[in-house]
């Protein structure tokens, strides 16, 4: 290890406050000693309700600097190096070519026909192109031997990486922590919307053998016929059965062996933001009545780490900027994409479990 990077390291166990310019949770490395990257991926234009989430990889990169980093599970996730990439110049573009014609869509909805088709068709075009690089970006990052974890952006934002998986693992499963179950087959005729990330999942990647979500208490028809139709492959846990069924005395640690026993041996975990109750995320563009706790969702997350299986790879998604002043929603996202890094540094043997007290 560089001397540069102990020191970040040797700061971060001090205690002292990190840096202003600090790198993730105030410990920055070099690349090359990084077992971690995590991709940002500035992309929000099929946003379909509120906004601001390609910020996300920005929020969560300030909040976490005032994290204190002895974890409860795992201990000291940050020392095998975690390192936040340079967002693609390229996808900020993109973005803002895409998320002005999606306006003009949505101002002028009685548009000539033809001119819309063409408009949605330059946006689908445009989405096409992030997949393109987060694709090609993640296999580098791969290929350099590299655990890797997409942040958002909306929940469109890891189908590249997704693809990349399906490529180099014959099989694996996606926890999925999610209020929405994100299979429309399109969304205001964007193929690749957020609403749509699953959907283009289970049927693009029949590596995916296993989806299974949970936190969820919004879907359509048709998404609950496709759940029919995939029933081998799609197992959901509504919020709503899982309230009821603690009401009922059912222990929470049980409802968790039975999503983990839905899963196979590796596992991707995608985490939208809004699978979490409200006030942990108030300001996330979809939010929705009831959804997973703080601590459920780190137990769950951890049950996984500790179950045995190994954890490929994840993405988190749709946080946005606090409306107010108080970075609310960076400060739980950066907490809960600290507890992912944890549970996929131990699921790959790199670190172990924290001493007790």
């Amino acid at each position: 290890m560089e001397n540069n990077s102990k020191n970040m390291i040797d700061l971060a166990e001090s205690g002292a406050a990190a840096a202003e310019d600090s790198g993730i949770f105030g410990t920055s490395i070099a690349f090359a000693e990084a077992s971690l990257v995590l991709y940002p991926v500035a992309w929000e234009a099929t946003t379909s309700y509120g906004g601001g989430t390609s910020e996300g990889p920005e929020v969560i990169l300030t909040a976490s600097r005032q994290l204190d980093l002895e974890d409860p599970c795992f201990d000291r996730p940050y020392r095998p190096g975690l390192f936040l990439s340079q967002g693609r110049e390229t996808l900020f573009g993109m973005n803002q070519a895409a998320s002005l014609l999606v306006e003009d869509l949505r101002v002028s909805p009685n548009a000539e026909e033809k001119a819309r088709d063409e408009k949605i068709a330059r946006v689908n075009a445009l989405s096409a192109g992030v997949n393109t690089i987060v694709y090609e970006d993640t296999a580098k990052l791969a290929q350099q031997h590299k655990f890797i974890g997409v942040i958002g952006g909306d929940h469109s934002s890891p189908y590249g990486f997704i693809k990349h998986l399906s490529e180099v693992h014959d099989q694996f499963g996606i926890l999925h922590f999610d209020a929405h179950l994100d299979l429309r087959d399109s969304f205001e005729g964007f193929k690749h919307s957020h609403a749509s990330i699953m959907h283009n999942v289970i049927n693009d990647f029949p590596q995916v053998v296993k989806l299974v979500s949970v936190g969820i208490r919004d879907y359509s028809f048709h998404e609950k016929e496709f759940c029919h139709a995939h029933q081998k492959r799609i197992r959901v846990f509504t919020d709503r059965d899982t309230f009821r069924r603690k009401q009922q005395g059912v222990l929470y640690s049980q409802i968790c062996k039975e999503i983990l026993s839905e899963l196979p041996g590796k596992v991707y975990i995608s985490f939208d933001i809004d699978g979490l109750d409200q006030r942990f995320c108030p300001s996330t563009g979809t939010p929705v009545p009831g959804g997973v706790e703080f601590n459920e969702a780190c137990y769950l997350i951890e049950e996984l780490a500790l179950s045995a299986k190994k954890i490929i790879g994840f993405d988190l998604c749709e946080v946005a900027r606090s409306a107010d002043s108080s970075e609310w929603d960076g400060n739980v996202a950066a907490r809960i994409l600290y507890k992912i890094c944890g549970a996929l540094l131990f699921s790959q043997g790199k670190i172990g479990l924290a001493s007790a007290f």
